[in-house]
């Protein structure tokens, strides 16, 4: 399951990042975004959402919540 299929206000593990670009993967590393670690996702949007990963919130559009892989 991605991201983009994530429920509103359930914590979640990360699973894996699936993405061929290294400058999207760097970004996402920098963000805290990474296997095992926590994510839950505050609030959805049309072309995005709103995700809180240690304890800082972030807007993240659907092709990167696409590439973000949560243990189900």
């Amino acid at each position: 399951m991605n991201l983009k299929l994530a429920e509103e206000g359930k914590e979640y593990i990360i699973k894996s990042i699936e993405t061929d670009d290294e400058e999207l993967d760097a970004f996402l590393f920098s963000l805290g975004c990474y296997s095992d670690e926590p994510i839950t996702v505050i609030a959805r949007r049309r072309g995005g959402c709103t995700v809180s990963i240690k304890d800082a919130r972030y807007n993240i559009d659907n092709q990167l919540a696409e590439a973000i892989i949560l243990y189900d």
